[in-house]
This record gives C-alpha cells, sequence and structure tokens, in this order.
C-alpha cells in the first residue's frame, strides 16, 4: 500500500511543496526515511512510532519506506513529523488517502501525540494556497496560517484530533487569523527637547525611506532620536505586513499568531557578526536586515561594527535584497530598510569640545570615522550633527511637535509616493526611483539645476550623490505638497549632502 502527503521546505521565504510517500510492504520489519533528510527528520520515525503507540496504534510487521520528494532537495526540521504521521496513517488505510493528498501539513510531534508549533507557518499557508490544498498544522500555528485567507487551515491539538477529523468523528473547525497588535511602547518625537535639524532629518528619512547618519557626542541624544523613528513611520500595507510577517515567520517571531502592522524596528548590537546582520548560519536563516524589511535597522555606535560586516550592507542597500550562499544552501531574501546609523565623532566622543578632547585631536577623529569606507558613507542620503544639548535646557517645558502631527505629514507624502509609483512594481518610496524615472519625477526647476550642478562641480559629488540628491528633494517636495522640484529643496537636500564630510 502507498499513500501519498504534502509539506513543505524552506528555501529562504520560499515554501517548496513536498511529497511525501509512504510505502508498507512485506519484508523484515524497518522503518526508513529516505529523499536527503537532516538528523531531525531522520529522528522522526522515533517521534512518529511513539505518537501512534500512545494513540494504540500498532505498525505492522512490515517494511515501513517513507520517500520525501524531490529527492535532491535537503529537508530540515521537525515539521516533517506531521506530514510523515499522515502520509503513514493514510498507508495504513486509518484515514482517507484521498483527504491526505489535499492536504499540507506541518508540525512536530511529541511522544504523547501532542502537536508542538514549529516556525513557518505562514509561508506554508501561501504554498498551500498557491496549490489548491488545505492546510494542517498545530493548534499554536492555526492563527498565524490564517492570515493568507485564501487557505483552509485546520489546526488540531493532538494527532488524535487529526484522526477523529478525517475519519468524520470530531470535524475541526477552520483557524481564525490572530489579532493585529499594536506596540504600547511608541516614544514620542516631543520628548526631545531641541535638535530641531536632527528632528526635520528624521521627518525627510521617515518620508522617502532615506538613508541617515547621526553623528554627536556623547549623549547628545542620536539614539534617543532614533528610537522615535517608529512613532512617525505610516503603518505597514496589506502586502507589506504579509511580507514582513513571512520573514519573522521563519525567524519564529510571531507571536501566537498575532500581526503587527507597525515597521519593524531592529537594533542589533555591534559585537554582531555577519551572520546575524546580513543573514547564514548552517541553514542560512535570515539577518537583522531581512528582519528590517520594510522598517528601520538602526545601527548604534556605527564604526564599531566589524569592517567586513559594514562592507557587506554596500549591495543589499542598493537591490534591495541579499542573497545568502551556503555550501548546503543558496537563498534570497528580501532587505529594503531604511538604515539609520549612530556614531560619536572620534574614539573619545569629544572631538568638537577643546576642553575635554584627548591629545590626539584632530587625527583621532579622521581615524575613528575612517572605519567607515568612502562608498558606504556615499550611500546615505541625509548626513546630521547632532550637538550637545544644554543642561539649562532640559528643565524648559516640552514644546516640540508631537510624533503624531509629525507622521500625519510623513503619512501624506507616502500616499503621494503610492499613488506616483502605482504601476512601477519595483518601486515604492522615492529611494527607489532610479534612471528615466528618477528624472522623469525629480527633475528640479532651472534654478534648482544650477544650484545642484554648480555643487556637484564644486565638491566632485559622485553620480550616486547626485542622484542621491534628487531623491531627497522630491521627498522634501512631497512634505510641501509642491508638484515640482525647485531650489529651496535642492538646497536643503545639499545641505544635508555635504554635511560631516569635505567632500562627496
Amino acid at each position: 500500500m502507498v499513500a501519498v502527503a504534502y509539506t513543505v521546505a524552506f528555501e529562504g521565504i520560499e515554501a517548496r511543496l513536498v511529497e511525501v510517500q509512504c510505502a508498507v510492504t512485506p519484508g523484515i520489519p524497518a522503518f526508513t526515511i529516505v529523499g536527503l533528510p537532516d538528523k531531525a527528520v531522520s529522528e522522526a520515525r522515533e517521534r512518529v512510532r511513539a505518537a501512534l503507540t500512545a494513540m494504540a496504534i500498532a505498525l505492522p510487521s512490515k517494511r515501513i519506506t517513507i520517500n520525501l520528494s524531490p529527492a535532491d532537495l535537503p529537508k530540515e526540521g521537525s515539521h516533517f513529523d506531521l506530514p510523515i504521521a499522515m502520509a503513514l496513517l493514510a498507508a495504513l488505510e486509518i484515514i482517507p488517502s484521498e483527504d491526505a493528498e489535499q492536504t499540507v501539513a506541518l508540525g512536530e510531534l511529541s511522544l504523547d501525540g501532542a502537536l508542538v508549533p514549529v516556525i513557518g507557518a505562514l509561508p506554508a499557508a501561501m504554498a498551500a494556497a498557491k496549490d489548491a490544498r488545505a492546510l494542517l498544522c498545530p493548534q499554536a500555528c492555526g492563527a498565524e496560517a490564517a492570515w493568507v485567507g485564501a487557505a483552509k487551515v485546520i489546526a488540531p491539538r493532538t494527532l488524535a484530533d487529526v484522526v477523529r477529523h478525517y475519519t468524520g468523528q470530531h470535524i475541526l473547525p477552520q483557524s481564525e487569523p490572530g489579532e493585529v497588535r499594536n506596540s504600547a511602547s511608541i516614544r514620542d518625537l516631543s520628548e526631545v527637547k531641541g535638535q530641531e535639524r536632527a528632528k526635520r532629518a528624521l521627518e525627510i528619512a521617515a518620508a522617502g525611506r532615506h538613508h541617515l547618519m547621526l553623528v554627536g557626542s556623547p549623549g547628545s541624544g542620536k539614539s534617543m532620536l532614533a528610537a522615535r523613528i517608529p512613532g512617525i513611520l505610516p503603518p505597514l500595507t496589506a502586502p507589506e505586513a504579509l511580507e514582513t510577517s513571512m520573514i519573522h515567520s521563519l525567524s519564529g517571531l510571531l507571536d501566537e499568531g498575532g500581526i503587527n502592522r507597525e515597521r519593524p524596528f531592529r537594533e542589533p548590537h555591534h559585537t554582531a557578526s555577519m551572520a546575524a546582520i546580513v543573514g547564514g548560519g548552517r541553514t542560512a536563516k535570515p539577518g537583522e536586515i531581512s528582519l528590517a524589511h520594510n522598517g528601520v535597522l538602526f545601527m548604534d555606535e556605527f564604526p564599531e561594527f566589524p569592517r567586513m560586516v559594514l562592507e557587506t550592507l554596500r549591495q543589499p542597500i542598493e537591490t534591495g535584497e541579499v542573497v545568502v550562499a551556503r555550501a548546503n544552501a543558496h537563498v534570497r531574501y528580501p532587505c529594503r530598510f531604511m538604515l539609520v546609523a549612530a556614531a560619536n565623532p572620534c574614539k573619545c566622543g569629544y572631538l568638537a569640545d577643546p576642553a575635554r578632547a584627548c591629545a590626539r585631536v584632530p587625527m583621532c577623529g579622521e581615524e575613528y570615522m575612517g572605519r567607515i569606507s568612502g562608498p558606504l558613507m556615499d550611500r546615505f542620503d541625509l548626513r546630521v550633527e547632532v550637538p550637545p544639548v544644554a543642561f539649562t535646557d532640559l528643565d524648559l517645558p516640552q514644546d516640540g511637535e508631537k510624533s503624531a502631527d509629525v507622521a500625519t505629514r510623513v503619512a501624506g507624502a507616502r500616499a503621494v509616493q503610492s499613488e506616483r509609483f502605482a504601476d512601477h512594481p519595483t518601486a515604492r518610496v522615492n529611494a527607489d526611483a532610479e534612471g528615466h524615472l528618477l528624472e522623469e519625477i525629480a527633475t528640479p526647476d532651472t534654478e534648482g539645476r544650477a544650484l545642484l550642478v554648480k555643487i556637484a562641480e564644486r565638491f566632485g559629488m559622485s553620480a550616486r550623490g547626485y542622484h542621491r540628491v534628487l531623491r531627497v528633494a522630491r521627498t522634501i517636495a512631497d512634505l510641501e505638497g509642491a508638484e515640482t522640484v525647485r531650489k529651496a529643496h535642492v538646497a536643503e537636500a545639499v545641505s544635508y549632502r555635504l554635511a560631516l564630510s569635505k567632500e562627496v
């Protein structure tokens, strides 16, 4: 007797369908799993055997062979337990074989037959919907998988519930999507006193998803400013939320099936490895840049990150995706994020304060900031100096704009960009515009173009820098509600571009 069930194997955020074939044939009693399984998959036979025994189902004294097809695709993870059990139950004619064939299953089995939650339920549901099949997953994963909507999701608590469902003894209800979660820890921009130029840069960066560099002495408020960026960003659109949640699902970061419509804000420590930032490891998992997809990647103490880690950011910043290549894996992850970097001006941090600076000024500042290569610095659209705030100003009452007011302007600018790029699938915000599209939307008026050409010639601006100024100027115009980019918009964009450096 041969029976078939289906599950998935993950390649990046893509879930590839895997056919689980079970053959029960005469011969020396054995339970074998073939088809390039890893250690966790090979051990599934013991978990399945124990779970069936707990249900008083005895395996026949025959040869049981499980084949995972396609056989040349690596199979990793404990989520193969449930589909193997499904195929075996169908082969033993305990559940209908046609029902098993119409189901994509994933889940880990405990020895008593309970189903343990696994990662990847959301992309698995996408694969099931694409193949017009139902999804069977542990109860704890049902709310997450149900967000796809196009696939029927059944979420039993135990393997016995699976048998009762498919034999008609107790039909399980279809799972409902989890709650949309909102964070209660959003910090308000009005709590920051002073730093008006830095606040303005935050607004521009959020409106066009431009990369931002903050440089200032210790305690000047760089991290405090960056922590308030989530409060001014618009919520994720439905497609963006699904994209982001698929990555978080593979990393096990979705809490009880709840989808978060707030944009991710990731802040790795400067001791993080390249695999942690870019992605990798034995199974090529997504890194921080992918977990920050459609959100913000904040890298504090930017020059303290290893040089190799910083240099690997250059290509993902430009392409919006990263390819993680390993000996046993070659996967692609999306990573369209807004990079916000914070740094002290030098090792001691007091380069501009003669009373507190070290004896190596200004050489120490050049060496410290020199850890950031020119090509990487060239990718920052906005560069802002964050001066220290006088302690006497800290006692003044809050008089700055609230995050909600800034968020309204940012949302308005994003809405303009959504309409502008509606027919361009590769561009969503001004930071994505390039080539003829950039010329079409961001060509300044006569005075603005003359100013930009003069600045470019005077400071030896690179072609990348020239285009990034145009993108920022377009965003400034969007915030103002202007249809064309004017001289004032170009001047403000250039002022951010030329900050912190002697040349562009």
